[in-house]
């Protein structure tokens, strides 16, 4: 399966609408059409995926790895996630459970689609090396990055907590911690994924 020029253009142009989509910015007569954002966001990357693995081996082997697309995929998720956590944190700090649930749900599917996603790419790369000294090396060095902003991220707020007076913590439900937590963490995978990708980048070029 080959795409040419224009094919690209499109799936970029379907990717960006149902990133548009799945951020909330698309609403249909007030309702929130965010999961078919989402699957036309999963779509064009499977088709991407699909595409980037039938590249004959020749073609293929001088451009980016599979560690490196890989990479830079799960970049572009991890900060998916992350921005549509910090456009729709007002579901997390208000009464509106159900909405928080929408927002969790959507989250972990994008997760979950990362994660097959991840499985697709392995299968389609079964006959090639994935993995050699240098993509661990640059992995280890990556997950150093990751695992720094999330130390600096419960730092700081263990710091708000713990310094802060206690009419200025209103906020700071058992809720609203979790959350906050979650979007540490979130925040120390998308560091991760960003130093793996650009290293990788780095070493290309």
């Amino acid at each position: 399966m080959t795409i040419g020029r224009w094919g690209w253009i499109g799936l970029l142009a379907v990717a960006g609408t149902g990133l548009w989509l799945l951020l909330g910015s698309g609403r249909v007569f007030g309702h929130d059409i965010g999961g078919l954002g989402m699957t036309l966001l999963i779509g064009c990357t499977w088709v991407a995926l699909y595409t980037a693995s039938s590249i004959p081996r020749g073609e293929f082997e001088q451009g980016a790895s599979p560690g490196e697309w890989k990479a830079w995929i799960g970049f572009a998720f991890m900060l998916v996630a992350t921005l549509y956590f910090v456009l729709h944190a007002e579901a997390f700090s208000g009464d509106d459970r159900a909405a928080a649930r929408r927002v969790a749900t959507n989250l972990v599917l994008l997760l979950v689609a990362w994660t097959v996603l991840s499985r697709l790419m392995a299968s389609r790369w079964k006959d090639r090396v994935q993995e050699d000294e240098r993509d661990r090396e640059i992995e280890t060095r990556g997950a150093a990055w990751g695992r720094g902003a999330l130390v600096v991220g419960v730092i700081s707020l263990a710091v708000t907590l713990g310094l802060s007076p206690e009419h200025k913590l209103q906020w700071a439900t058992h809720f609203a911690i979790g959350n906050i937590l979650v979007f540490v963490l979130m925040i120390g995978w998308l560091v991760e994924a960003a130093a793996i990708a650009l290293t990788y980048w780095r070493d290309r070029r």
